[in-house]
């Protein structure tokens, strides 16, 4: 009976932490999507825009190492709530800022605060409640992020054209400022579904029983040292060799979310609706698409038929292929054009991220995953938090041809990505890979 309702309840788990991911990414992507409008009415530069995306992705980057030392040795339950129980609200508190020192507070520091704290617990909560499931476990969780981001720029829209010109939003925030709503209903949203999960999200050492169970209840009592969990990191070649590519892959996305909407609004003279559409509805599309077939082939190659490396080999061949797709998508001629390298950026996208977190865990002993995870969070989005910057400040500089040879840039970052992933295909995996 334990093991019909052990098993029943790992798949309610990844429903619920899905949901939770699909707001976590939805509320990030919000304020690319609005970046227009925000502007018009707060008149802010590319520049002081890129500062506040940096801002964030630097928030993140400090704030997730400490999630992942906590989420190692605390209720990983009440981590995740409360997590999205704060974030959702700094993001409905979004909506009433009045300039640049308001978005940069509540929208990078504590939105970003927030987010920071659920993902290393999430991956951990799911890696000890999936083993032979691990790689469609992460990748329907990582799905989650796709159909987030790919129909909030459809729900913004739709929302933007039923505010636009309501006489109960100009009396109430004026004439521009029609933005302002969407952050509070998103926060709203997200709020519900953080007093659900006080009742209904289990301790992390609920699930499980017999042999497994035991040993993940005896990990997690153990606590290991905060120099152990370093070491884990840090003295582990394949770790760092993986987290190199997740850099070069945050590196892209951050720069991505953050201006490929405006980048498109602006060079085919497309509207704010249009825009995230056309950048974020098909190219998320086609990622969700490859990131749930690439789960099932992984758990296939890697369980079935007993090769453990395939998930690097997959990995390393997506960013070799997404590299062209990002120049692409910055010299298009038209926006069918663009349109079109979205879409196969997307896929390359998703078939990497399938195994981001299934991979470092192949080498990461399960009472070190948040800490690693933090680690490794934090150092791709200490250096990821620079791409939207630099994008920001070449906007500013050179116009459209800022735009153009910034996203040629991120092409780069994806080709150092891939030689940092056959690096440990070839030289590190078989010796650092752990058993379960």
């Amino acid at each position: 009976m334990m093991n019909r309702q052990s098993g029943a309840y790992k798949w309610l788990l990844l429903a619920m932490l899905s949901l939770a991911f699909f707001f976590h990414q939805a509320d990030r992507v919000l304020f690319g999507l609005l970046t227009i409008p925000i502007q018009e009415e707060l008149h802010l530069t590319d520049l002081q825009i890129g500062w506040i995306n940096t801002s964030l992705f630097c928030t993140l980057a400090l704030m997730v190492p400490i999630a992942g030392f906590l989420g190692d040795r605390l209720s990983r339950k009440w981590i995740i709530t409360c997590s999205l129980l704060f974030w959702s609200l700094m993001t409905a508190c979004t909506g009433f800022v009045g300039g640049m020192c308001g978005l940069i507070f509540f929208r990078s520091i504590a939105t970003g605060g927030g987010e920071s704290f659920y993902s290393p617990s999430a991956y951990a909560l799911l890696a000890a409640h999936h083993k032979e499931s691990r790689s469609v476990a992460m990748a329907v969780h990582q799905a989650a992020l796709y159909i987030g981001l790919m129909f909030s720029g459809a729900l913004v829209a739709w929302v933007l054209s039923t505010l636009h010109g309501a006489q109960w939003v100009k009396s109430l925030f004026g004439e521009l400022g029609y933005w302002r709503p969407v952050f509070m209903i998103f926060g709203g949203l997200g709020l519900l579904l953080g007093v659900v999960f006080v009742w209904a999200l289990k301790e992390g050492t609920e699930g499980t029983s017999g042999k497994d169970g035991k040993a993940g209840a005896a990990a997690l009592s153990a606590k290991p040292s905060l120099g152990t969990s370093m070491k884990a990191f840090f003295c582990n070649p394949s770790v760092v060799l993986n987290c190199l590519g997740f850099v070069a892959i945050v590196f892209a996305n951050n720069a991505y979310l953050s201006w490929a909407p405006k980048f498109a609004a602006r060079k085919f003279s497309l509207s704010v609706g249009a825009a995230g559409n056309g950048t974020m509805l098909y190219h998320h599309f086609c990622a969700f698409a490859a990131i749930i077939l690439a789960g099932f082939i992984t758990d296939a190659m890697v369980v079935r038929h007993g090769h453990p490396r395939f998930r690097l080999v997959l990995q390393s061949l997506a960013m070799l292929c997404g590299a062209p797709m990002l120049v692409w998508f910055g010299f298009a001629p038209t926006f069918v054009s663009a349109v079109a390298a979205t879409m196969a950026y997307g896929v390359f996208r998703g078939l990497y991220e399938a195994n981001t977190h299934a991979s470092i865990f192949d080498v990461v002993r399960p009472e070190h995953r948040s800490s690693v995870v933090g680690l490794m969070n934090m150092v791709a989005f200490l250096f990821g938090s620079l791409s939207p910057l630099m994008i920001g400040a070449l906007s500013d500089r050179m116009g459209m041809r800022g735009f153009e040879i910034g996203f040629g840039i991120l092409g780069g970052s994806y080709l150092i990505g891939a030689l940092a992933m056959l690096s440990a295909f070839f030289f590190t995996f078989n010796r650092d890979r752990i058993a379960e």
